[in-house]
């Protein structure tokens, strides 16, 4: 029998760590080798040298088609058994026993004609006699046995695959074609293979390149667009399979909470409404999420685009304490600061953790990218890490929360619009709605009570791989085994996330987009030029928060100490005032035309309302939403508002004397019908 073994023995020449050596003599476990080249000799042991030696001739060496392992795991259950019934003929015609050795004989063995009496030529025809095939064919049986074993007995022509026989150029054609179709709308089948007989009359002339059968075209085409969305599903999806790295997928690893924070923004399969405004909005969700646990250490819900205040605002949150023990509303336990965050382009905003990060793995954008939240991060000594522009797999811990959060709570609220428009059901905006600050109280609901309690498959220690862990034990884990937690330094140094508007303090306080603002904290700063240079020279920084403009905050340059200051009218709202919305009411109060005739104005509107039709959908939500607003806001009660005895209805009735002329509100003269229709035609010009 045949061996593909090499025997190695002094004298013999081997490739060794890329050099050609020559085997002097083995010594106990050890072999004495010679470089061929330099002539230097040098001791390695037997098990290094046969890791990393190679026979200077290939020849010997096996090829990979004709593994074994490889030929038999090709083979069916029954082609087993059909290759195992030939090799114990063979076994049988070479030794005389099914088996090949005497030990493992069965009842009757060995038979005559196959004992050892008989050559083995008469061996090889009794068998060929009853296995009723020619004696040539048991030759050849018996010579692949001896070569390579049982699995040289298969034969090959079962296991190789059919190759096609369409053109290779036919198929270069398709591949060229599909990919021009990766960012255009979805083809028909028939649209890409005229588009690829246009390719090849183009690139190779007319009739040069055969055609294959439109059954057998329909079929390769099948088999080339296979797991690329070419053809069939969601246009968006074929765009992110072409997008896809082509190598191994690499990973992000945290060894510990806080070390990574992924930021990324994704737009809300939900409609929503501004409270202010009343516009319907397209909403997205900003997150940041610890990479090792999983929380979300914060997030924010903002209207239409996701500005980089707004990443501020996710950041400020990420590594603001929080204001008690239970968290309020933060999205997750406290995770300290980070040491590193990722985020992309697209979007991106966060929620109250556990960790301050280390590192924000961040998009390119410019959202994320902007001066003020870099120099931020810097200064709280948290490293950015750009994740590649347009590349899912780079986040894809937070990419698979967006799934989730979409599957487990959005597509159970009212007004869903579904991912796409042909998920998209009737009348989507004629439902009940979410203002934007409730989405995002539902969201941090969910996330809190069903999010970071429920086990993630994702969260695995390598020490108990079959233990199922919820965010928040990974949570509990991580700290424990770490035993470190980053923390601001001061908490004050949140407020550097925050917005600079420079500004001179006057008599009356400060004034920022028109509006004022006043607090003790000015006191002994007005009308006085600040000690700062370049832009903000004579000017005082004021910190700002675009979604709350009722207040800003100032720095005490005596003490360091930070100061809110209060907006004149901000006593008069019991909740956040957006610089949105405050830009909104000042765009309204701009809008030429917008004082019409006060009579004409409210016939029609009455008109419209006694027929029921208030079609404009904002007239009609605003409607709502101010008489919610009568129901809910308690209003301060006036001196003249207190209680007094009932007037009886028979007063109401009451006729009064038509002489009486005067203009005192006296009692019984409020009750009068004045004369004339006209009466209250000039009632509403107040509101002018």
């Amino acid at each position: 029998m045949r061996s593909s073994a090499v025997a190695v023995f002094p004298g013999s020449r081997l490739v060794f760590c890329g050099d050609v050596v020559e085997v002097v003599e083995f010594d106990h476990l050890g072999v004495t080798i010679r470089s061929t080249r330099t002539g230097e000799f040098s001791t390695v042991s037997v098990g290094r040298l046969a890791a990393g030696a190679k026979p200077v001739g290939t020849g010997l060496l096996p090829k990979a088609d004709d593994s074994a392992g490889l030929v038999l795991a090709s083979l069916s259950r029954q082609q087993q058994e059909q290759v195992s019934e030939r090799a114990g003929h063979i076994r049988e015609v070479l030794t005389g026993y099914r088996s090949g050795f005497a030990e493992g004989a069965r009842p009757g063995e060995p038979r005559e004609e196959f004992s050892e009496a008989w050559s083995l030529t008469q061996r090889i025809g009794a068998k060929a006699v009853e296995l009723k095939v020619s004696a040539r064919t048991v030759e050849r049986w018996a010579a692949a046995y001896q070569a390579g074993g049982e699995a040289a007995l298969v034969d090959t022509r079962l296991l190789k695959r059919r190759g096609s026989r369409v053109d290779p150029r036919w198929d270069e054609a398709v591949s060229v074609v599909l990919a021009e179709y990766v960012t255009a709308s979805t083809p028909t089948r028939s649209a890409v293979l005229k588009r690829v007989e246009a390719w090849l009359e183009e690139s190779y002339g007319t009739g040069v390149v055969p055609l294959p059968s439109t059954a057998t075209a329909y079929r390769r085409l099948e088999e080339l667009s296979k797991g690329t969305n070419a053809l069939s599903g969601s246009a968006k999806t074929r765009r992110s399979i072409a997008d896809r790295p082509k190598g191994v997928y690499g990973r992000l690893r945290a060894t510990r909470p806080g070390e990574y924070v992924v930021l990324d923004t994704q737009d809300l399969d939900v409609f929503a409404m501004e409270t202010v405004t009343c516009r319907w909005v397209r909403a997205q969700l900003t997150v940041a999420q610890d990479l090792f646990s999983r929380c979300i250490v914060g997030l924010r819900v903002t209207a239409v685009s996701t500005k980089a205040v707004d990443v501020a605002g996710v950041l400020f949150e990420a590594i603001a304490p929080p204001e008690d023990d239970s968290g309020g509303q933060a999205a997750g336990p406290y995770h300290g600061v980070p040491e590193h965050v990722v985020f992309s382009e697209e979007a991106l905003v966060p929620g109250r953790g556990l960790c301050p990060p280390e590192t924000l793995v961040i998009d390119h954008g410019r959202a994320f990218m902007s001066a003020h939240v870099i120099s931020v991060c810097t200064r709280l000594g948290m490293s950015i890490q750009p994740a590649q522009p347009k590349k899912p797999t780079d986040k894809p811990t937070v990419e698979r929360f967006f799934r989730t959060l979409r599957e487990g709570l959005i597509q159970h609220l009212p007004a869903y619009k579904g991912p796409d428009l042909h998920s998209r059901g009737e009348k989507v905006e004629d439902q009940a709605f979410f203002y934007i600050h409730e989405l995002e109280d539902v969201i941090r609901e969910w996330i809190t009570g069903v999010y970071h309690c429920s086990q993630h498959d994702g969260l695995v220690i390598p020490q108990w791989p079959g233990v199922k862990l919820s965010p928040l034990e990974m949570l509990q884990a991580g700290l424990a085994r770490a035993g470190r937690l980053r923390i601001l330094p001061s908490p004050d140094l949140v407020f550097d996330f925050l917005q600079v508007k420079p500004r001179t303090i006057q008599h009356y306080g400060v004034e920022v987009d028109g509006l004022r603002y006043n607090g003790p904290a000015l006191d002994g700063y007005r009308n006085e030029k600040s000690p700062y240079g370049g832009l903000l020279a004579d000017r005082w920084p004021i910190r700002v928060h675009p979604d709350d403009v009722r207040f800003v905050y100032f720095q005490d340059p005596a003490d360091d100490s930070w100061h809110r200051l209060e907006w004149e009218h901000a006593p008069a709202l019991n909740t956040a005032f957006s610089a949105e919305a405050a830009a909104h009411a000042r765009r309204l109060s701009l809008r030429s035309g917008r004082h019409l005739d006060a009579s004409e104005a409210l016939a029609e509107l009455l008109a419209r309302w006694d027929q029921g039709m208030v079609t404009d959908r904002r007239e009609r939500r605003m409607a709502l939403r101010l008489s919610a607003e009568r129901a809910a806001v308690p209003l301060p009660r006036l001196p003249e508002e207190e209680p007094h005895t009932p007037v009886s209805t028979a007063r109401l009735h009451l006729v009064p004397d038509p002489s009486v002329t005067s203009d005192l509100d006296e009692e019984d003269e409020i009750f009068e019908a004045p004369d004339g229709d006209d009466f209250y035609a000039d009632a509403f010009e107040v509101l002018e």
